[in-house]
């Protein structure tokens, strides 16, 4: 492990400045040192998506990406898609649709499915299957979630029209 050091990282649109070895994981320093909770620790391998964030638009699993890795690059947690007052597409879908059980998988779903849908708007259930492929949900709520993102696209698309 290397010393402590001041590293800066856009999260959320904002500079922030954390003070860790720069080989901690991002997940931790999204979580314990700038509050951002949203991101859950749930394997440590890649192989859940509860830690997952968005990267330079691109999912990434904030568990493995080091801060260094991560410095320099736009990060967005699921605390960046919306707000209580004016929430993301894909926020009110996953209401809408209730398709939240326990919760502890849903911000690295959603960010998930923020990724596909910019670079998919009008996904078809094969192509939301694999872009949740990296995803555990233990609640079955599966059905939920994937209605969930078709209602986001269409929102969005809507929305883009009335633009």
């Amino acid at each position: 492990m290397s010393a402590a050091r001041t590293v800066t990282l856009q999260v959320n649109g904002q500079a922030r400045s954390v003070t860790v070895d720069p080989e901690t994981p991002l997940l931790y320093a999204l979580r314990n040192d700038l509050g951002l909770v949203a991101a859950k620790y749930g394997c440590g391998v890649e192989q859940c998506g509860a830690c997952a964030v968005l990267v330079d638009g691109e999912k990434a699993f904030s568990c493995t990406l080091t801060v260094e890795q991560a410095a320099g690059k736009a990060i967005v947690t699921l605390e960046g898609l919306g707000t209580p007052d004016a929430p993301h597409p894909l926020q009110k879908a996953f209401e809408a649709e209730q398709a939240v059980q326990c919760g502890y998988c849903t911000s690295g779903i959603i960010v998930a499915a923020k990724a596909l849908l910019d670079a998919n708007p009008d996904p078809d259930l094969p192509a939301i299957r694999l872009a949740l492929q990296d995803h555990l949900c233990r609640c079955g709520t599966h059905s939920r979630v994937f209605r969930a993102i078709r209602r986001a696209a269409q929102e969005m698309k809507t929305r883009e029209l009335r633009a």
